[in-house]
């Protein structure tokens, strides 16, 4: 019985320190770690300088695709022959790769909003910090790989 009131009475003292952001005295410093809910300052300005490097180079991308988009003259006239079909589809290509660019740059924008508001980072799932690997390696991520196995499955 003893050892059920003890069990009881830190049950006690910790529902007690919630409520009245006290720290009970039977914690220790092992059980008392602060769980963290966003990266640091410090953290962010080196994501945000990542996202800003990617970001002046997808640009650079799309301005090279629009470029080559209407570098080819299609309103001269010419005869028809097998060649069109590719050229047509390689402008499609191009197209693609255009609005998928575009698409990666406001991915990209609205990960410096998260950053300015300092929600970077934070699975829009699950609420826990993604791991800094997967935002380096995925800048404008919004799930952790937890979040994202979970959805998929």
């Amino acid at each position: 019985m003893q050892k059920t009131d003890a069990v009881k009475k830190t049950k006690s003292e910790l529902n007690q320190s919630v409520i009245s952001n006290e720290q009970p005295e039977s914690i220790t410093p092992a059980e008392n770690k602060q769980v963290v809910y966003r990266y640091s300052d410090s953290e962010l300005e080196e994501f945000r300088i990542l996202i800003n490097t990617r970001l002046e180079a997808a640009r650079k991308e799309v301005q090279y695709l629009q470029g080559q988009m209407q570098g080819k003259d299609t309103s001269t006239e010419h005869k028809f022959n097998i060649e069109d079909g590719s050229a047509a589809m390689e402008i499609e290509q191009r197209g693609q790769l255009t609005a998928r660019q575009i698409q990666y740059i406001n991915n990209l924008e609205n990960a410096l909003i998260r950053i300015r508001n300092k929600t970077y980072g934070v699975c829009r799932v699950t609420g826990k910090l993604i791991d800094k690997a997967r935002l380096r390696a995925v800048p404008h991520a919004t799930l952790s790989m937890e979040a994202k196995q979970s959805k998929s499955a």
